[in-house]
């Protein structure tokens, strides 16, 4: 169709194959024109009739292509992307949005420049949790909240042999930006940040551990991560005044499409993990967990290209999370709090 939105994609790993093909592929208004990989066995495995390329300057002078996604290796994203905006295209970039935070407001500059759409793939937003945590606050169910603790872990005790692992920035530009964007969503930029960043599996090439706290005026936010828990289920605790929400178990749009399954269906995006609400009078009660659909974040980006929507996720947004995750950093190293 004329007014389809053209797409290439740049890499297919775990995000080029779980987080976006399959999302392009579904979308209305979408159509995938090209996939740069250096295994094109392995894409025409999933996607047979895929027009595989070996490199980006092939995909970006491959005709229609309008949207670029970015999901190669983190330290290639800010070179990718600017060779995409140079080109004339909208950018998608997977997150972290950049390695540096120098390297994401050049992004952003350049898309200025560019007159040309800039988002990044915070999709976590509409994880089936997350959703049901904001309606809970929208509604008022838990009061002004005081401590608000969000945990993504893992057991992973012994570090494999992959790029991810010894990535820059180790966990922190891994997981952080799901769990910093999730809370700035939610709160608003805090006051300052104090965080611990450490290596804590022997051998592991980066870090991966860390346990940061936002400051804000009348609440703290923790957000913590390790990969050595065997026990991994706690995602959420938030406490206010007029009670508690307690929420276990992960998002299964993840495992879905990792497992091969295209995104849709009567199912799709419903997590059987129920958080539980305790109220202030300590009578508990089940909280049903909204449906999660990262699909909502395709078809408004659709429409943000076409010029009759807002972007889901705004380059000022992707730079605040990039804002924080740079502060942490130097937290660390610093063992202080760094003001925000």
């Amino acid at each position: 169709m004329s007014d389809e939105v053209g797409v290439g994609l740049i890499g297919y790993g775990l995000g080029g194959r779980a987080f976006h093909a399959p999302y392009v592929v579904a979308t209305p208004g979408l159509a995938l024109r090209g996939i740069v990989s250096r295994d094109p066995a392995k894409v025409l495995a999933d996607l047979p009739a895929a027009t595989v390329v070996p490199d980006v300057q092939t995909l970006l002078a491959t005709p229609g292509v309008d949207l670029v996604i970015v999901s190669s290796p983190d330290a290639l994203h800010a070179d990718h992307a600017l060779a995409a905006l140079a080109a004339g295209k909208h950018v998608l970039v997977d997150k972290p949005f950049a390695t540096s935070l120098a390297d994401a407001r050049g992004l952003v500059a350049a898309s200025e420049r560019a007159g040309r759409l800039l988002t990044v793939f915070h999709n976590r937003r509409w994880d089936a949790d997350f959703l049901t945590l904001r309606a809970l606050l929208a509604e008022d169910r838990l009061g002004t909240i005081a401590t608000f603790e969000s945990h993504f872990d893992r057991w992973r005790p012994v570090a494999a042999a992959t790029w991810k692992e010894a990535r820059v920035g180790g966990s922190w530009f891994d997981l952080g930006p799901h769990l910093v964007d999730q809370a700035l969503v939610l709160f608003g930029r805090p006051l300052g940040i104090t965080a611990d960043i450490a290596t804590l599996r022997t051998g592991a090439p980066a870090a991966d551990y860390f346990h940061a706290t936002l400051r804000y005026p009348d609440k703290r936010v923790l957000l913590h991560s390790s990969k050595v828990v065997a026990d991994h289920r706690l995602r959420f605790a938030v406490h206010g005044a007029h009670g508690s929400w307690i929420k276990h178990g992960i998002d299964p749009q993840e495992a879905a499409t990792v497992s091969g399954r295209a995104p849709g269906g009567d199912d799709w995006g419903l997590d059987p993990d129920d958080g539980l609400l305790t109220d202030a009078s300590g009578m508990a009660q089940r909280v049903p967990t909204l449906r999660g659909d990262y699909r909502r974040f395709w078809s408004a980006l659709v429409a943000a290209i076409r010029g009759t929507g807002a972007n889901p996720v705004p380059p000022h947004e992707a730079l605040a999370v990039m804002e924080v995750l740079d502060a942490g950093e130097r937290s660390a190293a610093s063992r202080a709090e760094v003001m925000l």
